[in-house]
């Protein structure tokens, strides 16, 4: 009995592509209009306009996933259901020379590096948050003078400035590379030319990205682990304060350096998000590293890129469901938007 064919989600007909073309704009749907909403508050509301606040800009990365990067892929599956020839970008550049290099410009030289910058914003703005929050734990007194506007936008357009030049590595660093929408993944792809069918000698180059990513997101669940044991510590000998267990030393309560409810609360979402961007991110990276040693893995090239997609619209759950600030921004935007005009009696 013959095995299966290996690419059987992607390339089975015009119902699955149609399922695939009614996901892609429901998940853009829902990477736009919840990322409009998290800038909308953060624009509107005062109390957010903080170094915390600051930080969720990587809802704007998110947001150009939903704008940018997914409509390409539902414009591209659409061009292939109503018309014979696949269009330019389509599979182009995997030959074993660089005649397609003289091809015209291709759209994917666009997409592609605009959907692994918008990546890496986001991991380094999470990493970047947890050290805000770290400040806010470990040295409550002095995070006003450490964590300040300037430092913070500062760093954010360094994290972007970097993570897009990262994206380009591949293209910079290397001639063996070009950028193809991928028919298994659907999206733009970095492909490597092959030579002879084999893969070039600098294919290991992609493994920039998940070294990357795993370097930040390892550094991050290593500043929550100490921040979390602080808060632990900080929780226990409140609990003996509160059972006479301890004496608090005449300090107003036992600790005069504690964190406040909110930071403690804002540390534990920022753990949430820490979570969420590792688990998606993770399938991206045993892709990767088959792809460099050669093997090509449809069914769970799709899986990989549409979970990782699918993380730009789960932030602002997270926030809708642990930040009380958040929600009352929200509540003010809906509440301003449905009250009459000026002079208008109710």
């Amino acid at each position: 009995q013959s095995l299966p064919p290996l690419c059987t989600l992607c390339c089975c007909g015009m119902l699955n592509r149609t399922l695939a073309v009614a996901f892609m704009v429901s998940l853009a749907f829902a990477i736009v209009v919840g990322n409009v909403v998290t800038l909308t508050v953060f624009v509107q509301t005062r109390q957010s306009r903080t170094p915390q606040g600051y930080l969720k800009s990587l809802a704007i990365a998110d947001m150009m996933v939903g704008v940018v990067v997914v409509p390409f892929s539902v414009f591209t599956e659409i061009s292939l259901m109503v018309t014979s020839a696949p269009p330019l970008w389509y599979q182009g550049g995997t030959s074993a020379s660089f005649s397609d290099m003289e091809s015209p410009w291709q759209p994917c030289m666009l997409i592609g590096p605009v959907f692994a910058g918008c990546t890496f914003v986001s991991i380094s703005t999470i990493f970047l948050m947890t050290l805000e929050r770290s400040v806010a734990i470990l040295w409550p007194l002095h995070k006003d003078a450490l964590v300040t506007r300037r430092r913070t936008l500062l760093l954010i357009l360094l994290s972007w400035a970097a993570s897009f030049l990262l994206a380009l590595a591949p293209l910079i660093f290397s001639s063996n590379f070009t950028l193809e929408y991928n028919e298994c993944s659907r999206m733009c792809n970095y492909a490597p030319l092959l030579f002879g069918g084999r893969l070039p000698p600098d294919a290991n180059i992609l493994l920039l990205f998940p070294a990357f990513d795993f370097t930040l997101l390892g550094g991050t669940l290593a500043v929550n682990v100490v921040s979390f044991t602080s808060i632990r510590r900080y929780t226990q000998k409140r609990k003996l304060l509160s059972e006479g267990s301890l004496s608090d030393g005449g300090g107003g309560g036992g600790c005069s350096h504690r964190p406040s409810f909110s930071d403690i609360k804002a540390a534990k979402t920022i753990g949430i998000l820490t979570f969420a961007f590792t688990a998606s991110f993770s399938p991206i990276a045993v892709f990767v590293l088959g792809n460099v040693v050669g093997y090509t893995w449809c069914n769970f090239s799709f899986l990989a890129f549409w979970i990782l997609t699918g993380n730009s619209c789960c932030n602002v759950i997270i926030y809708s469901v642990r930040d009380h600030r958040f929600r009352k921004g929200v509540t003010l935007l809906f509440q301003r938007e449905q009250s009459p005009p000026h002079g208008e009696k109710t």
